[in-house]
């Protein structure tokens, strides 16, 4: 049992490192003795963790998204939020830290869909898979806030959890060439202060 819970510690760290330094340099430029290094593990000892960079490079994708899915799903169990308010909190707050680390890395997935998304078929399933629960959890989102009456029912949800992936993946990308959060800002306003809202 021990043995199982060290691992995974150190599966962790591999994981945690892998996903910084994916952000920092992409997948091509991360080499896997540096990660290592970093988290001190000798370069031999990384297949009993992962099969291969590639397998890692999808676990890490995996293991990113997994805060930003808790974080918005505690938004969505506030009592005192409606779904509408949950959103806006959620994409507030990460508004804020990207301005906190001065507009560094973007998102993750963004990032490597541009790079290996359809170079890398286990890469592709693993990104195809995070942003389907995502979205999945915005639309959750949505179709309550709908329920209360604060969001249009002349939308679909579905398409409405779409634009919001896809417009917030284009802000983050311009937010980096323009060293701003305006773009974030924006998409907030369009989307979630006018555009879905009941009219």
């Amino acid at each position: 049992m021990l043995k199982t819970s060290a691992k995974q510690i150190k599966r962790d760290r591999l994981l945690d490192q892998g996903v910084q330094m994916l952000m920092d340099q992409g997948y091509h430029g991360t080499g896997l003795k540096e990660i290592l290094d970093i988290v001190g593990i000798p370069k031999g000892s990384f297949y009993n963790y992962f099969a291969s960079k590639e397998v890692f490079a999808a676990e890490a994708i995996s293991h990113y998204i997994e805060p930003f899915l808790i974080r918005l799903e505690g938004h969505l169990q506030n009592p005192e939020l409606d779904g509408l308010t949950a959103l806006k909190r959620y994409y507030a707050e990460l508004i804020c830290e990207v301005e906190r680390i001065g507009y560094k890395g973007g998102c993750l997935m963004g990032n490597l869909m541009g790079e290996v998304g359809d170079t890398s078929e286990i890469c592709r399933r693993s990104l195809k898979s995070a942003i389907e629960r995502y979205r999945n959890l915005q639309k959750t989102a949505l179709l309550r806030a709908q329920n209360e009456g604060t969001v249009t029912k002349n939308l679909d949800a579905d398409i409405m959890s779409n634009l919001l992936v896809d417009h917030w993946q284009g802000a983050l990308l311009r937010m980096k060439i323009e060293q701003s959060v305006h773009p974030l800002q924006q998409f907030v306003e369009t989307f979630l202060e006018d555009y879905f809202l009941k009219k």
